[in-house]
């Protein structure tokens, strides 16, 4: 299984050096759209455990996500805090191992960015609200909902959060700045049972990307 990951890995690497090749010409929309490629994979710890680093293992399956996500630019520095607002959609592209056909998804929510700048570098910090739809139920959410005794849905609450910082003010390649490098968790659940009943079931994936503003 670490071999399998291994190499897909390696070939997702070679399509996002070719991606961010592409994002880094000189283009000028204003600093306005985002355009994130994301990939990762299935953990069974929860969000609490995550966000404290007690990341644990996986499923005992290869579950892995690619996604797609492309955002516009609402607010920028809100209340002159350096926090800027987007509104995003995204694609998501989750491989089951087999266990049954893979699975789609589409999601929408509003991410806000807190800006760390220090020494000519930038920090993003981002969380994200929305909603998240898949066209089948996940492996993950089903035996975390085995384990819980309780409901699965495709539509759920969606929460993203990310740390990342700009590669071209890092390395000061001009051409690549506004592309960023980080982690992302994507997770979705029911939020307590808010949503269809769904008190504990959920998922999480912990993602890296690649992410350019232009």
């Amino acid at each position: 299984m670490i071999l399998r990951k291994i190499f897909k890995l390696g070939k997702f690497l070679k399509y996002l050096v070719i991606l961010l090749l592409m994002l880094s010409l000189n283009l000028n929309a204003g600093d306005k759209y985002s355009v994130r490629v994301a990939h990762g994979w299935a953990t069974s710890s929860d969000l609490g455990e995550i966000l404290f680093g007690q990341i644990d293992g996986s499923y005992g399956k290869d579950l892995s996500v690619t996604s797609l996500d492309v955002g516009y630019l609402l607010y920028e520095e809100v209340y002159d805090l350096p926090i800027d607002v987007y509104v995003k959609g995204s694609l998501g592209y989750f491989y089951e191992d087999g266990v049954h056909d893979d699975i789609l998804e589409t999601a929408i929510y509003i991410k806000a960015y807190y800006n760390i700048d220090f020494y000519d570098n930038r920090v993003r910090i981002g969380l994200a609200e929305g909603f998240s739809y898949t066209s089948h139920i996940l492996y993950a959410e089903k035996q975390d909902a085995l384990e819980n005794q309780d409901n699965n849905s495709n539509f759920l609450n969606y929460l993203d959060i990310s740390i990342d910082f700009d590669l071209g003010k890092l390395t000061r390649y001009k051409p690549l700045e506004q592309t960023y490098v980080g982690w992302a968790l994507k997770h979705r659940s029911g939020v307590f049972g808010l949503i269809n009943d769904v008190k504990h079931g959920g998922s999480n994936y912990n993602t890296f990307y690649i992410e350019k503003n232009f």
